[in-house]
């Protein structure tokens, strides 16, 4: 049976102990302050007499006598059967609060690094979470290891050596709340070690650059060509740390060449340094067959970063480390002094969904359907916008030969979060 309104065990807090005068008057007093001061907004139920009663230790006739009194000024209301609450015109001499502005939508949204939001698997994700739910042990839920969940970080060993070529033992594995926590605790850890500068390509988000400065370390800009970052400029920078985007780099696309990463893996060796690898969307790729990750080439020198926030949804705040096995303690105590760890649910609902191959179908889905928005933009850009459908040509987003040129197929980015 539903519990009735009346009777539902509502928290207040009121002291109403120690003050000048009868129980009575204080109890009246302070929810008048309540109500005039905004705590107690017009609308909000009040507990049941019998319930504020027990919570104040006081006799229940105080508690009658005081709403009696406040009902007869005109500050709550109660009908028989019904919860006591504040009336609706309590506040009229006072400032109502002020409404939040709701935010347009666009009409359309070419921001890029935001997935479809509209296609997250929602029924799939759904049913991972009630079995990580129904089948996660007690212990699962206190205070976890600061680098994951061991069943999330296996998951992610076999999924990354098997579509990114990451050569990753679960035991480096480090679960955080997205890529930008993830920079943040890397860059500490390293700056403990007596890192000072991280080389960044030029350009790059700038939300990068204010991680890392704010993390302790000195952002220094390394230019990017038409073959990804120019590692031969390292040399001059003094850096101990460099952050690129081999697979697909932002904001260029560009796709770091096999030469440069032969490269950048010798510099990294032959300083003692470390190369972090933002693997941000590389599942996405239309223009060239899809490459391994550096890390692959040199796991003691390379730190693989990734997310769900590009391959299912940003909200979801999980992202991972693929670690040096000298770097692993030090950057888990980083984790633990900054929020012990990531929710252990939503880790164990990840590695559901990885186990069962859902994300494998999610991201073939995602794929037909990027394609072909990717298509009617360059197609739409070659007859509105001539000379930026030619630089997106150069950059490797020439549409495939099923698109045609039609304007009408811009419906595709009506909505938000269809870029990447």
């Amino acid at each position: 049976m539903r519990e009735h309104e009346a009777s539902r065990p509502l928290e207040l807090l009121l002291p109403v102990r120690g003050g000048a005068g009868t129980l009575r008057a204080q109890l009246e007093r302070h929810l008048r302050e309540a109500v005039r001061s905004g705590r107690l907004r017009p609308g909000s139920a009040l507990p049941s007499s019998r319930v504020l009663a027990e919570q104040l230790g006081i006799a229940r006739g105080v508690v009658v006598e005081a709403y009696d009194q406040l009902v007869a000024e005109g500050y709550l209301v109660a009908r028989q059967g019904a919860t006591t609450r504040v009336a609706e015109a309590a506040l009229a001499g006072a400032a109502p609060p002020r409404p939040t502005a709701p935010s347009k939508p666009l009409r359309y949204d070419f921001r890029p690094g935001v997935p479809a939001l509209d296609g997250f698997p929602r029924l799939a994700w759904l049913a991972s979470l009630r079995k990580a739910l129904k089948e996660a042990p007690h212990a699962a839920l206190g205070y976890g290891d600061p680098c994951g969940q061991p069943a999330l970080r296996q998951a992610l060993a076999a999924y990354l050596g098997r579509v990114r070529g990451v050569a990753a033992d679960p035991q480096r594995v480090l679960v955080c709340s997205g890529f930008a926590q993830g920079t943040a605790l890397l860059c500490r850890a390293l700056g403990r070690r007596g890192a000072r500068r991280i080389a960044m390509e030029d350009p790059s988000h700038p939300l990068q650059w204010a991680t890392v400065a704010a993390a302790g370390l000195e952002p220094v800009p390394v230019p990017v060509d038409d073959h990804g970052i120019q590692v031969d400029h390292l040399e001059a920078v003094g850096a101990e740390v460099v952050l690129v985007t081999p697979a697909h780099q932002f904001p260029t696309g560009t796709v770091l060449a096999a030469q440069r990463r032969g490269a950048l893996v010798a510099w990294a060796q032959r300083h003692s340094a470390v190369v972090v690898e933002d693997d941000y969307d590389a599942e996405y790729r239309y223009d060239r067959e899809p490459i391994g990750a550096v890390q692959g080439l040199a796991p003691d020198r390379v730190v693989y970063a990734g997310s769900t926030s590009k391959t299912l949804a940003p909200a979801l705040r999980l992202g991972w480390l693929v670690l040096p096995a000298w770097l692993v303690d030090a950057v888990a105590e980083q984790k633990a002094l900054d929020d012990l760890a990531s929710p252990a649910l939503e880790q164990l609902a990840l590695a559901d969904l990885l186990d069962r191959g859902e994300v494998d179908r999610h991201l073939r889905r995602n794929r037909a359907r990027y394609r072909s928005r990717r298509d009617a933009l360059v197609a739409a850009l070659g007859l509105h916008a001539p000379r930026s459908a030619s630089r997106a040509s150069r950059r490797g987003c020439t549409p495939s030969p099923s698109c045609r040129p039609r304007p009408t197929r811009l419906r595709w980015w009506r909505r938000p979060g269809g870029a990447r």
